[in-house]
């Protein structure tokens, strides 16, 4: 994480709760039953399930606790997301008879007001609430000096166990001129106090979508870069073509398969160099992938075996070490705060109770958070498919809503593999799928339950309503006709 920088109240209040300047460190106990590395998502679940299980635990953090999620993820983006939907809400009133005239965007004020619900949610994560909890918080740089022993910086903690949780950063690609002339990252951007008239990002993923949106709808003439021929290019097709026109109403100039060859400086002026022409720009924020952790640890000296892509580890989440565990975006290729979470939790079990739990049956969907939001769980394709529109849905049709739900399940049966849902609240909609999968619910369940009219996840029964009409079969119709005769 790159150096933070304070620039208001809000941010010295985050400070004094994520990483206080006076904070003394405890005195090591003899031996912990867990020592963890990293106070992110991953590693603040296990100290606090382990502390509140009745384990001895260390917590080492060398930089903000709370991590990526608290301080330059997670929170301030989707708090950043609000408030731009809020302005583009206010100029598509008059679709709904409302008349809102002279929109105006007051980014500093934007900002401090994204800057004020991180420091508001930050006692959440704070050093004095973990100490509370019975956990040792150390804040400096830890690293691993033997087998069972970690050392931060004059102390030593001898451990029973460990888990490393001390996430990933952003990429920064190698693109000449780049490094000279300066980016922004996730991890500088919403330091920002005054709006950059035009923004270039680099990198159509999920986070460069978001921030394209949301700097857009607040203003900024923005140009969105991606080497792949289309927007989010690991996402279904259809709901990536569905972002890539809101996102050019909402007034961004993508640029898919662009090749940039250079990064130059005109004075204040930033230049991306592609074909056909450079575009002029005043910032550029790159948001191209995630970088593990790992460099600062030594995790040579405890026989951890690592990779660029990060620590190994098997399916119940040990390292070669087998002391020592790994959670979060340091291991998993599925760098999300949920998933984070969910694997500190299979360390507990396998690490304190010698559990076996496997990271492998783990469900896990997520989503972007765009207008219209784009959520998965499992497989893109399979053998048969049920597709529904929202405008099949009263509630989306009454809210203006578009979008769709696709649902990939066995050949011969309801048993649900996959589902890609495009539209408002998506990521809702596909946490009753994931579940449901989780429980081993075939589609059919969802004719059988009950959903308030009108809402949104009625999608999931007009889906299901589609299954079952596949199972009346020209046989069974037949049948059905007979039977009627008969009982007439």
């Amino acid at each position: 994480m790159e150096s933070f920088r304070p620039v208001d109240s809000h941010d010295a209040e985050l400070l004094t709760q994520v990483h206080p300047a006076d904070w003394k460190s405890p005195t090591p106990a003899q031996r912990y039953n867990l020592v963890v590395i990293g106070a992110g998502p991953a590693g603040l679940v296990a100290a606090a399930g382990a502390a509140g299980l009745g384990a001895k635990v260390a917590l080492i953090e060398r930089h903000l606790m709370g991590g990526d999620c608290l301080n330059v993820g997670c929170v301030p983006s989707k708090t950043l997301l609000r408030c731009a939907r809020a302005a583009a809400e206010a100029r598509g009133a008059a679709r709904f008879g409302v008349k809102a005239t002279d929109i105006q965007v007051d980014f500093p004020a934007v900002m401090q007001h994204v800057r004020s619900l991180r420091a508001k949610l930050s006692h959440h994560d704070s050093a004095q609430r973990f100490t509370s909890l019975g956990v040792d918080v150390f804040l400096g740089e830890g690293k691993f000096a033997g087998a069972d022993t970690v050392s931060v910086g004059n102390d030593t903690l001898r451990f029973k166990k460990a888990l490393i949780a001390t996430g990933a950063r952003a990429i920064i690609l190698p693109i000449p001129g780049l490094r000279e002339t300066g980016c922004l990252t996730n991890e500088t951007v919403f330091q920002l106090t005054e709006m950059p008239k035009r923004l270039g990002i680099i990198g159509a993923g999920p986070i460069g979508c978001e921030m394209a949106q949301a700097f857009a709808r607040l203003g900024a003439k923005v140009h969105l870069f991606e080497a792949e021929a289309r927007i989010l290019p690991r996402e279904d097709a259809d709901a990536a073509s569905l972002l890539h026109s809101s996102l050019e109403r909402d007034g961004v100039t993508i640029h898919c398969a662009a090749q940039i060859q250079s990064i130059t400086r005109s004075g204040q002026e930033k230049q991306i160099v592609v074909a056909p022409q450079p575009i002029p720009v005043d910032e550029i924020l790159l948001g191209v992938g995630r970088a593990p952790n790992i460099e600062s640890l030594n995790l040579e000296s405890a026989g951890i075996t690592y990779t660029k892509a990060g620590v190994t580890t098997n399916d119940y989440l040990q390292t070669t070490n087998r002391r020592v565990y790994a959670a979060g975006d340091v291991c998993l290729p599925q760098k999300f705060t949920h998933s984070a979470d969910a694997a500190a939790r299979i360390v507990l079990q396998n690490a304190l109770f010698a559990g076996r739990k496997k990271i492998s049956t783990l469900v896990i969907p997520w989503c972007t958070y765009t207008d219209p939001e784009i959520a998965h769980v499992g497989t893109y394709d399979s053998e048969r498919t049920f597709t529904q529109n929202f405008e099949h849905v009263d509630r989306a049709v009454i809210e203006g809503h578009e979008g769709f739900v696709k649902l990939h399940t066995s050949k011969c049966s309801d048993r649900i593999l996959g589902a890609t849902v495009a539209g408002a609240h998506a990521g809702e909609i596909v946490s009753m799928i994931s579940l449901a999968m989780r429980q081993g619910l075939g589609l059919g369940a969802f004719s059988e339950a009950l959903f308030p009219y009108p809402t949104l996840s009625e999608i999931m029964k007009k889906a299901a309503d589609a299954y079952s009409r596949t199972r009346l079969t020209p046989g069974v119709k037949r049948l059905f006709e007979w039977w009627l005769r008969r009982t007439r």
